[in-house]
């Protein structure tokens, strides 16, 4: 797989769980919804893999996977404050793990598979 389609693979991420939360809050699950929710995690997504160099080493969870990660939870927290979204505590924590599992989850799924094919 060519290096930009890892950054969609975490920009998919980022959709999956900002359509979960408008979808488990009954705010509706429509690209214009979606987009005003992902908007600020997708910017700390793109700083993430620029702070990491991302394209590198997409595949990696330390440090490229764990960069990208709080990277997405922090400037996205910072972002949804500056826009008076909503950060409070309970959301941070829910953030922090369901996009750790999207974002490393894949990585190491990915890390797993080609430890097992060189075992071949």
């Amino acid at each position: 797989m060519q290096r930009p389609a890892w950054l969609v693979m975490d920009v998919i991420g980022v959709l999956v769980f900002c359509a979960l939360g408008r979808r488990s809050h009954a705010e509706g699950v429509t690209v214009t919804g979606v987009a005003a929710t992902a908007w600020p995690f997708l910017t700390g997504t793109v700083l993430g893999w620029l702070a990491s160099r991302g394209w590198r080493r997409p595949t990696v969870v330390v440090p490229t996977g764990v960069v990208v990660w709080l990277c997405t939870v922090v400037v996205g927290m910072v972002l949804r404050k500056a826009s008076s979204a909503g950060v409070a505590a309970s959301f941070v924590v829910v953030a922090a793990s369901v996009t750790a599992v999207l974002l490393l989850g894949w990585r190491a799924a990915v890390g797993l598979a080609l430890r097992h094919s060189s075992d071949v």
